[in-house]
């Protein structure tokens, strides 16, 4: 399997197909818009995810941020999540995104580490989330805001290019299988399951790969 480092070259190769990328952009008219942030780091202080082991020797691998949200909020408690949320009045969905990740995981970063945007997503919780792409760089120390985050995963952009990713997943409650992508021992459906693929896709491998098509389980229309 390739190894995707956290290095200039990396960052290059995506902030280059995310320039050839056209995103589309969804009506957010009697929607909430949301802006979230895909961010890439190393792999140095990553939280435990079963089935992926950190080697001393692979700590500076490329990662993408993820959190598992607090228990406690009112929406999408205990979910997989990008750093991210509503837009304040007047803030671009780039200024959302740079300010969700500095209150959420404690990264403060300008607006010369965004990469890129990928598709807006529409939820069936009445969300419109566009997602912004950001280099956050190495040796970043991460730091959660427990109010709203319960824990913070580094997730190898290698796991992303597994043979078996995205994969079909059946849930009892939804009448056909829902693509989703496996991390570890774990899997994550969309609307951070799309995301992930869609990141893989365009910003990694250069493809033209939209993904707002793909359905969510019932857990997360809510």
């Amino acid at each position: 399997m390739h190894q995707y480092l956290c290095s200039d070259e990396f960052r290059d190769l995506l902030a280059r197909h995310l320039a050839a990328f056209e995103p589309k952009q969804h009506a957010t008219e009697n929607l909430r818009h949301a802006a979230v942030a895909l961010t890439v780091v190393d792999t140095s202080q990553a939280a435990n995810v079963p089935g992926i082991n950190h080697h001393p020797d692979q700590l500076y691998r490329a990662a993408l941020i993820l959190t598992r949200r607090a228990p406690k909020l009112s929406s999408h408690g205990g979910q997989w999540a990008f750093p991210g949320g509503g837009l304040d009045p007047g803030e671009t969905v780039e200024e959302a995104a740079l300010r969700e990740l500095r209150e959420e995981v404690g990264l403060e970063l300008g607006h010369e580490h965004i990469l890129g945007r990928l598709d807006d997503f529409t939820t069936r919780s009445g969300f419109v989330m566009s997602p912004v792409v950001v280099w956050g760089g190495c040796h970043q120390e991460l730091q959660p805001d427990p109010r709203e985050v319960a824990s913070i995963h580094r997730i190898p952009i290698d796991e992303l290019m597994r043979t078996d990713a995205p994969s079909p997943r059946r849930f009892n409650d939804m009448p056909d299988p829902i693509l989703v992508m496996p991390i570890g021992q774990r899997y994550i459906a969309p609307p951070t399951g799309a995301m992930l693929y869609q990141f893989r896709e365009v910003a990694v491998l250069g493809h033209d790969t939209r993904v707002a098509h793909f359905e969510q389980p019932r857990f997360a229309w809510k």
